[in-house]
């Protein structure tokens, strides 16, 4: 018989720097998960990953006070800050110069990497989704 879920919990966490301090220990600690183990296992799966890339985890809560987790890919806005080079988005989108600059070709690979998580058809929709989240972070999309 299947385990009853109690419920999930959404979370971001630096890879490989899961630790038992807020805002991982409350979220598992009121749901009476092991917080140690969980520690121990996200930090062994995000392993091969960059250290402290924003790591998106559903953690699912069963009845038994067990738990199984899914990570997904790091979100858009981490990408593209990546890609052009830069700390964080433009705070007056719109106004003055844009902060920095992506790539067609930078946005396919994004978008090759994020497909599985995203909510487009194909690769070129979610290219035209990252250029619109590019430009509402006070991007400019260039060709090339």
């Amino acid at each position: 018989m299947a385990k009853k879920i109690v419920g999930y919990i959404k979370l971001q966490i630096p890879a490989g720097k899961a630790n038992p301090s807020p805002p991982v220990g409350p979220a598992l600690g009121q749901r009476g998960l092991n917080i140690m183990q969980f520690v121990k296992e996200f930090n062994a799966a995000t392993q091969g990953m960059e250290p402290g890339t924003p790591t998106p985890v559903v953690i699912t809560a069963f009845a038994d006070r067990t738990f199984t987790f899914i990570t997904k890919t790091p979100p858009n806005t981490y990408f593209l800050l990546k890609a052009a080079k830069i700390s964080k988005g433009s705070p007056t989108v719109g106004k003055g110069a844009p902060v920095g600059r992506v790539t067609t070709s930078q946005l396919r690979e994004i978008a090759e990497i994020k497909m599985k998580h995203m909510n487009a058809n194909d690769v070129d929709g979610a290219v035209r989704m990252l250029a619109g989240s590019a430009r509402s972070m006070g991007l400019s999309v260039v060709e090339g």
